[in-house]
């Protein structure tokens, strides 16, 4: 169950990313609403895993999917230019994620 929190929990991390750049500097309200209720459950679920898995995997699991997903967002959206080289790297840190879940 903590596996599948901290995974909700990631994609909410890039929930509330995207929100935040949305918001223009917190001048927008509905991004700013959204990027404060995404970043309280994406906290919650992080803080809830961290209950029976260790504080360092769970955080590199959560910050890896949050950081793959606002990108692929992005790339998809436009606001990031896709290129070979980044989704390589990309790639690596999905990969590093599941070999986080394997060894655990």
């Amino acid at each position: 169950m903590a596996w599948l929190v901290l995974a909700v929990s990631g994609v909410l991390e890039a929930v509330w990313a995207t929100a935040l750049g949305k918001s223009e500097g917190f001048s927008r309200l509905v991004p700013s609403l959204v990027f404060v209720v995404a970043l309280a459950a994406s906290m919650g679920g992080l803080a809830y895993a961290t209950r029976d898995l260790p504080v360092g995997t769970s955080y590199a699991v959560w910050v890896g999917i949050g950081a793959v997903l606002t990108v692929l967002y992005a790339m998809l959206t436009g606001g990031e230019s896709v290129s070979v080289p980044k989704v390589v790297f990309l790639a690596l840190i999905v990969g590093s994620v599941i070999g986080l879940k394997l060894t655990s």
